[in-house]
């Protein structure tokens, strides 16, 4: 219950808040966005229940499809897809929520689930998958699915869960409410023992365990040209590349749905969406346009794998090891490089531009390091858009000196 004393000071922080970010703004420090909702929070740690009470909130988490996922549900919605999808703290949810008004998505950092459901009471939440991810930075998969499990047996929000993945299964076992969709997943070698007896489970066809774990009965589907839920098949297409897209747009749709979107109605505004904070975009620079996917593990490159007779014959692949993208290299050991690059030429970039022509090497396919990415235009013979491969900085960097087509 917010109190009227509590409301005083909620009201009080987002007002210093404000300042702080005006403030910002006013010595050409940034939007302000950031600073203004720490300040905040730092002032009242309970501000997320001010801001939150009273909003129809749909929170989503996973390790891959966050962001796309969150703008899609953003659009089943009815609202803007906007640079505040991707925010996924706190300070991220602070700032959302008070731009917007109605129904609304957050996108959530695994770690921070728990906060979300305390502090916001969401809804709905959507959950995607589970799989490695920086090491160095979040906890062991396993650990996450734990977490999770915890936070779930508290909570009444509807969860709408992948059915194929099953440390999403078991995270979500002790949930009151759940809506299980049938969304296809390229990457389950995470999961290749059970999370509840540690046996090797079975993956031919319906996945199972010996001591009875196994995957629970979907009741959305997708099919070719169709959504199918209880009583119900929708027309359905999707704009953005890939069949995890489709199953990133089933979880938004059946998510927006139990948020009180008739289901059709999502579904179309769903197949409008053609790209999330420049993902699946173009840029043009220095005379090429050069079209840009994100990809940060195993799992989202084995994503990517299946777009790779899509590529151009050339492709770049960039990746750094900044904080932001986990300082640990190793997961380029375990991502299918070899299934992408195979048949293409490729120009490798980034602060671990040598590691990646290293593993190439390994899988016998031949690269060119670039040390200096101005070099690269003038090497590139694709007449169309050439395809980058970047992790988390790398693609900021590609956003930053392209101008998108």
């Amino acid at each position: 219950m917010v109190t009227s004393l509590s409301t005083l000071r909620s009201r009080t922080a987002l007002l210093v808040g404000s300042m702080a970010a005006g403030t910002s703004r006013l010595l050409r420090r940034g939007a302000g966005d950031v600073i203004g909702s720490k300040v905040a929070l730092a002032l009242d740690p309970e501000v997320l229940r001010h801001v939150g009470t009273n909003r129809r909130v749909i929170v989503v988490s996973g390790t891959n499809g966050k962001s796309t996922t969150t703008a899609l549900v953003q659009a089943a919605l009815g609202n803007r897809v906007d640079k505040q999808t991707g925010a996924n703290m706190p300070t991220g949810w602070v700032t959302t929520l008070i731009r917007t008004h109605g129904a609304v998505a957050l996108e959530v950092d695994e770690p921070y689930l728990a906060e979300a459901i305390d502090k916001l009471s969401p809804e709905v939440v959507c959950l995607l998958n589970l799989s490695r991810d920086q090491l160095d930075r979040t906890s062991e998969v396993r650990q996450i699915a734990e977490k999770w499990r915890l936070v779930i047996a508290g909570t009444t929000a509807q969860i709408v869960a992948n059915a194929n993945d099953p440390l999403i299964v078991y995270a979500v076992g002790p949930a009151l409410n759940v809506t299980w969709v049938d969304a296809p997943l390229v990457w389950v070698k995470d999961a290749s023992s059970c999370p509840l007896c540690t046996r090797p489970l079975s993956v031919e066809g319906d996945w199972h365990c010996a001591c009875g774990f196994r995957r629970p009965r979907p009741s959305w589907h997708l099919n070719t040209r169709t959504i199918e839920g209880p009583g119900v098949s929708i027309p359905f297409s999707v704009a953005l590349p890939g069949e995890y897209n489709r199953g990133n747009a089933a979880m938004a749709i059946v998510s927006a749905h139990l948020a009180g979107v008739q289901a059709g109605i999502a579904a179309s505004r769903v197949g409008e969406v053609t790209e999330v904070l420049g993902r699946f975009g173009t840029v043009r620079w220095r005379g090429r346009q050069w079209k840009l996917f994100l990809a940060k593990n195993p799992a989202g490159l084995s994503a990517l794998a299946q777009l790779a007779d899509d590529f151009s014959d050339d492709i770049v692949i960039s990746i750094n090891d900044n904080i932001a993208d986990g300082r640990d290299p190793s997961w380029l050991y375990d991502a299918p490089f070899d299934e992408i690059a195979r048949g293409h030429r490729v120009f490798c970039t980034g602060s671990r531009a040598l590691d990646i022509a290293t593993r190439l090497h390994y899988a016998g396919i031949e690269s060119t390091v670039m040390n200096k990415i101005e070099d690269l235009p003038a090497m590139v013979s694709a007449s169309g858009p050439v395809t980058v491969i970047s992790n988390y900085t790398a693609f900021s960097d590609w956003q930053r000196r392209g101008t998108p087509c």
